[in-house]
C-alpha cells in the first residue's frame, strides 16, 4: 500500500487479496445477522381449517393446530397428492428443520435433522423431492432439495442469496433474491439463464392455478403494494390486485380465488368482485389473531393459516 494526497492506495497485486478479505467479512457478518435473526423469530402456530368452496364463496371450519410447539412454527406448504403439510420448525437450539404432518392419521414427523436451517418447504413438481431454502452458517441461502422419502440433500442453486421461490414446472422456477433492493428473477435450470424481471417484490410467490402465470407482490411505496403476475413463456407482467394495507401474504384456491388476512380475518377477492370480502367462518374466528402466511391444498379443501404463538 502507498499513501497519496492522505489517502491510502492499494497495490494492483494485492487488489484480490483485498477483495478476498472484504468478501470474507461480509460473509461473516451476514452470518452473523442471520444467527441473531433465526433466535429474534417470534412464536407462531400452524392451524388448519376446512375448506370449502361453492362458485365464488368460501366457508372455513374446524380448525386444528397441528404444531403445539413452542417457538418458531411457519412457512406451511402441501404435498400435491398426500394428505400431508410441511412446515419449518425451530429445534432448541434455534436451528430451522422441516417437519410433515399428516392431517389423516395425525402423525408429525422430522424430514431434516441437520446443522443446516431449512425454510419455505415445497414439494416440487415432480413430486419426487422437497426444494427448500437452505440457509448455511457462512450466511449463504442456497436453494436445495430433500428426496421426500429421506435422503442427503443436492444443491439447485447456490451463486444467489435465495429467500423464497416458486415453481413453474420441473425445469423452471421463480425466486425472491435478497438484496439491496429484492428482486424477482426467473431461472430456467438446464442453462442457468437467469431473468431478473422486478423489484422491491414481497416474499409471497404462487403458481396461479389455472394458468401458466406466477403471482408476487410488488411494493410500489410504503404504501401502495399490489399483486402482479407473470406469463412463464412471455415473462409479461400485469397487475391483478392490490393487497390489504400492508399485507403481503396471499394464496390461490384451486379456482382462483385469491386469499389474504389482515391480521384478524380471512378475505377473498374476486376479478368479478374486485374487492376484498371476508370469508365466512363458521367455528374458530377467535384463534385468528397475528395471521400471516397461508396454504391451500391442491385438491382445495384444506387451508393452512399461520398464527402468532
Amino acid at each position: 500500500m502507498t499513501k497519496y494526497g492522505g489517502h491510502t492506495l492499494i497495490a494492483a497485486s494485492n487488489f484480490p487479496i483485498f477483495l478476498k478479505i472484504l468478501n470474507m467479512i461480509r460473509l461473516l457478518l451476514a452470518a452473523a445477522i442471520l444467527s441473531s435473526s433465526a433466535y429474534a423469530q417470534t412464536g407462531s402456530e400452524i392451524l388448519l381449517f376446512d375448506l370449502k368452496v361453492k362458485k365464488s364463496s368460501i366457508t372455513l371450519s374446524n380448525p386444528k393446530n397441528i404444531t403445539n410447539h413452542p417457538g418458531y412454527d411457519n412457512q406451511p406448504g402441501f404435498n400435491r397428492e398426500l394428505p400431508i403439510v410441511y412446515f419449518s420448525s425451530f429445534n432448541d437450539e434455534g436451528r430451522s428443520d422441516i417437519k410433515a404432518y399428516n392431517y389423516k392419521t395425525n402423525h408429525l414427523s422430522s424430514v431434516t435433522q441437520t446443522q443446516e436451517r431449512e425454510y419455505s418447504p415445497t414439494h416440487t413438481p415432480d413430486q419426487q423431492f422437497l426444494s427448500c431454502i437452505i440457509q448455511r452458517d457462512n450466511g449463504a441461502q442456497d436453494l436445495g432439495k430433500y428426496p421426500v422419502d429421506g435422503g442427503e440433500p443436492s444443491v439447485i442453486i447456490d451463486n444467489l442469496m435465495v429467500g423464497y421461490h416458486a415453481w413453474a414446472d420441473n425445469s423452471h422456477v421463480a425466486l425472491f433474491v435478497l438484496g439491496q433492493p429484492n428482486t424477482l428473477h426467473f431461472m430456467r435450470l438446464p442453462t442457468k439463464e437467469d431473468t431478473v424481471l422486478a423489484q422491491n417484490i414481497g416474499r409471497s410467490l404462487h403458481r396461479v392455478p389455472g394458468t401458466r402465470s406466477i403471482s408476487f407482490v410488488q411494493k410500489l411505496s410504503e404504501t401502495e403494494w399490489q399483486i402482479k403476475q407473470f406469463d412463464t413463456e412471455t415473462l409479461k407482467i400485469t397487475t391483478y390486485a392490490s393487497t390489504l394495507p400492508g399485507r403481503e401474504d396471499i394464496a390461490w384456491t384451486p379456482n382462483g380465488i385469491l386469499l389474504s388476512s389482515d391480521g384478524t380475518k380471512i378475505l377473498m377477492y374476486t376479478p368479478q368482485d374486485k374487492i376484498w370480502k371476508p370469508v365466512r367462518i363458521e367455528n374458530g374466528a377467535e384463534l385468528l389473531k397475528g395471521v400471516t402466511r397461508l396454504a391451500v391444498s391442491t385438491k382445495g379443501d384444506k387451508l393452512a393459516v399461520v398464527i402468532a404463538e
